[in-house]
């Protein structure tokens, strides 16, 4: 009988840190907004060295669990739903960039998910909701002329729409989508005018959810997103 070979791998001592520490905040021994204990005390809990403790803060900084600032201890931070989308962030940005495939495949994502949250808002959108919709939509008009703003306050149009859902998941969602988009937002053509479809088409769908027209908000959107998605190409290929 042939004997398998299971060998035993020995963990770094800072993964051993790093687990326990975690055990304390999932445990809820460590709370959000608590300071995590020193570098001193935690050597001398552990019996390790500082660059031990300093792996295991870091690793725990990058799973968002903890903020490090310079000169002040590490603070446990609050787990949201934008926290846990921020981490992967860099990675998608890192994906998209490389490949034509997965940024049509975002663009698909996106209009598929839109979709979805004018429907919401057509649906639950209070007087208060309209009337920072048109606010948002002055402050686009506000912005002509500049590039940069004008998309700003695109994007904010766009991740009001999702917050009016009031799931705070679907406005992380929101976020990370246009986030990730507008890395790869030509150039505006100011002087063409096709700044004015946009403002026009963002009225024509504050009108809709006004209404409180699901179909007709969701034509209205579909409508503005097919039009605009040629706008983002990746870089060499504009």
């Amino acid at each position: 009988m042939s004997v398998v070979s299971e060998p035993i791998v020995r963990k770094k001592l800072s993964d051993e840190v790093f687990a326990r520490l975690k055990t304390m905040i999932e445990t809820g021994e460590l709370k959000a907004g608590d300071d995590m204990p020193s570098e001193r005390e935690l050597m001398e809990r552990y019996g390790v060295g500082r660059p031990a403790i300093r792996e295991a803060m870091q690793a725990l900084a990058g799973k968002g669990l903890v903020e490090i600032s310079q000169g002040e201890r590490a603070k446990v931070l609050r787990i949201t739903a934008e926290s846990i989308i921020r981490q992967v962030d860099l990675p998608a940005k890192l994906m998209l960039s490389g490949s034509s495939d997965s940024l049509e495949h975002l663009k698909s994502a996106r209009i598929f998910f839109e979709r979805g949250m004018i429907r919401e808002a057509a649906t639950k959108a209070t007087p208060e909701h309209i009337a920072e919709l048109r606010a948002l939509l002055d402050k686009q008009k506000q912005s002509l002329g500049d590039a940069d703003a004008f998309i700003d306050a695109d994007m904010e149009f766009h991740q009001y729409i999702a917050q009016i859902s009031g799931n705070p998941i679907f406005a992380a969602v929101s976020g990370a989508m246009l986030g990730w988009l507008k890395s790869y937002h030509t150039e505006m053509l100011i002087w063409t005018g096709r700044e004015n479809f946009t403002l026009a088409e963002h009225e024509e769908i504050i009108r809709a959810i006004e209404r409180g027209d699901a179909d007709l908000a969701e034509k209205a959107m579909i409508k503005h997103l097919e039009r605009s998605r040629a706008l983002y190409a990746l870089k060499g290929q504009k």
